[in-house]
């Protein structure tokens, strides 16, 4: 009788310390964010906007985030709206939130073919520009947002999209090249070394994974290399979906990059549930924009299979960096399809996580 009771202290003694160690385990897993799982591999950032720089969100990205980028902010049309007038506020807003809580800041972008304000591409006398004054007009514009900024942005996504999106030709035909021809790639990377010599800079591209699309980004690459421009990584942004890419096309377009000694970066990394689309369309009467179990297990799937890979290739990708913090908002709500919900991200619409979060941070490290 007396062995039973000593026995039946010693299991509840047991079973109170079992409970003990999973609350505090639960508890140590609770304070831990995306970030702390990854940082013996690369920077986790996300892309904000200054409301999401207070409250819960603010909490939220301290949590789980170590880098940002400025969703909007810096782009050309919005940080420079008039030729003698900057809005640097949202920039500063974002750049500061990061300088005063640790994080690093990706700068996007300094060129591109969108949100481009149009007094750029016109002269005085309201006719296009001629090549001088351009290039001048990207010159000053590269010296003043990133000499702003020198010391507190580590990496600059330089030129923006400029392949084009046929696969039969080779630079995308924007003002930027029916003015300045390709010298204008070139110039925007020398211009911007100049402004920050100590600054990583950026070519940064969307289906950067297929392999036609890839094989054009690599020859632009290789002849800014060879020339002696001073590149030294591609962002692949990784709007992705559940259908693409497939494990091959991501581990190829890694180690062609690679190969040519730039870093890889992934930039702007969502995974729809529904195929890619490039061009805008009305939702169709009746489509649905509902997260199924089915189609939750495939972004599942294919969350762990892009991660895994990041993981394997430590040592040439150093950053990854999310579209927006969680389902609640992102781009896709907008885009391709007004107002369908895309399921994107780790973290549900009330900022949870999701399965596919789980997925992500439960690995071994090696």
């Amino acid at each position: 009788m007396y062995r039973n009771k000593i026995s039946l202290v010693f299991s509840i003694a047991a079973l109170i310390a079992t409970s003990c160690a999973s609350k505090k385990s639960s508890s140590t897993s609770s304070h831990k964010g995306l970030k702390d799982y990854y940082r013996s591999y690369f920077p986790i950032g996300v892309a904000v906007g200054p409301k999401d720089l207070s409250g819960e969100t603010a909490d939220f990205i301290k949590k789980h985030f170590n880098s940002l980028t400025a969703e909007n902010a810096m782009k050309m049309g919005v940080i420079h709206p008039a030729e003698n007038r900057y809005a640097w506020r949202d920039a500063d807003s974002i750049v500061n939130f990061a300088h005063n809580n640790g994080l690093k800041v990706r700068g996007h972008n300094l060129c591109w073919h969108e949100q481009t304000a149009a007094w750029m591409f016109k002269d005085a006398d309201g006719k296009t520009a001629s090549r001088e004054l351009l290039l001048k007009r990207l010159k000053e514009h590269i010296f003043s947002v990133v000499k702003r900024y020198e010391g507190k942005i580590y990496v600059w996504d330089v030129v923006n999209e400029a392949i084009d999106d046929d696969s039969t030709k080779f630079l995308r035909n924007s003002q930027w090249y029916q003015i300045c021809g390709e010298d204008f790639i070139a110039k925007a990377f020398e211009y911007a070394h100049e402004a920050d010599p100590k600054a990583r800079l950026f070519y940064n591209d969307y289906n950067t994974e297929r392999p036609e699309k890839m094989e054009r980004v690599y020859r632009l690459m290789k002849k800014l290399v060879d020339a002696k421009v001073p590149v030294h990584g591609v962002g692949l942004q990784a709007h992705w979906s559940i259908y693409e890419p497939s494990e091959t096309e991501l581990r190829n377009t890694i180690e062609k990059f690679s190969s040519l000694g730039l870093e890889v970066q992934i930039t702007e990394l969502d995974m729809s549930v529904y195929p890619w689309e490039k061009e805008r369309r009305e939702r169709k009467p009746g489509e649905s924009d509902v997260l199924t179990p089915e189609l939750e297990d495939k972004q599942v799937e294919q969350y762990s299979k892009v991660f895994n890979i990041f993981r394997e290739n430590k040592e040439k990708i150093t950053s990854v960096t999310f579209w927006n913090l969680s389902d609640r908002y992102t781009w896709l709500d907008t885009y391709p399809v007004q107002g369908r919900k895309n399921y994107p991200l780790l973290f549900d619409t009330n900022l949870k996580p999701k399965k596919a979060y789980w997925e992500v941070v439960n690995f071994k490290k090696k």
